[in-house]
């Protein structure tokens, strides 16, 4: 059992739970809590930490998933107070794991497209957003809009980030998402696949349920405070709002998103299925 915070393993896991930089230099992220315990594929996990109240409420109580986890793998135990130490909440459940990040290419994977796939393609495109709880949360309703994945620029929050992991609420396992350092070659590579791209913005826009996104289709979705970048707004296929009442000017980023995913979800649904 591990009980000092001077710990080498201990100093590692709060550098990867605080440091963007630390996680990028070893290439693994922290998860914690029951849910994202138990959802996290085999094949990432690299190490498992479970506090001590934690391992002795699993031997008395009847969670069979968790137990059949933890026998499964080797884990170190810490006292509660190292614990809360490394956690990256106020009341944390009790256990977390290091996770390898997995790793996607989008030209290789797009070049991979079935025929099926490539009809019903459905992406969302971010530029520098920088709220982690908006890039979490638009991973977790692109998952139930059933996006084919979500493309964000480098400046975007980090994906990996405690706050945006808990957002995800298990989507960062089963969303693809790739990095790029800008989003313009991104949507000319997907504008040659046929892709029909459309960004949110204002200027000469029409009603965002006016397009057939039953098409292969991506949306662009800017910086909360900037909206999208001139340049990359050009790019689009065309322009699309959401229709604003009362005093309101514009939705928050991830909600944004969501209308726009979930309406092609609907337009796609009534053609495919």
């Amino acid at each position: 059992m591990i009980s000092s915070t001077a710990n080498s393993k201990v100093k590692r896991l709060v550098a990867l739970t605080q440091k963007a930089k630390a996680r990028r230099e070893a290439q693994c992220f922290v998860v914690e809590g029951t849910r994202m315990f138990c959802e996290a594929p085999a094949d990432w996990i690299q190490e498992i930490y479970v506090s001590e109240s934690f391992l002795h409420r699993c031997e008395n109580e009847a969670n069979a998933e968790i137990r059949c986890i933890l026998n499964s793998h080797s884990y170190e135990v810490l006292t509660d107070t190292v614990f809360q130490k490394v956690s990256d909440t106020q009341t944390p459940q009790g256990v977390l794991c290091v996770l390898s990040m997995p790793q996607y290419e989008l030209t290789e994977w797009i070049e991979n497209w079935t025929a099926d796939r490539k009809k019903t393609s459905l992406f969302v495109l971010l530029e520098d957003l920088q709220d982690p709880g908006n890039l979490g949360t638009i991973l977790r309703a692109g998952e139930g809009a059933g996006v084919d994945g979500v493309i964000m620029t480098k400046k975007t929050a980090d994906i990996f980030n405690p706050k945006t992991i808990r957002a995800t609420m298990g989507s960062i396992y089963r969303v693809p998402f790739f990095i790029v350092d800008t989003l313009i070659g991104t949507v000319e590579l997907l504008k040659r696949k046929g892709v029909a791209v459309y960004a949110a913005h204002l200027d000469d826009s029409v009603t965002y349920d006016i397009p057939d996104y039953t098409q292969p289709t991506a949306f662009l979705i800017g910086n909360e405070g900037n909206g999208l970048r001139r340049e990359t707004a050009a790019c689009a296929t065309q322009y699309i709002k959401i229709p604003m009442a009362g005093q309101v000017e514009s939705l928050n980023a991830a909600m944004a998103a969501a209308i726009l995913m979930y309406e092609a979800a609907r337009q796609k649904r009534k053609v495919f299925i």
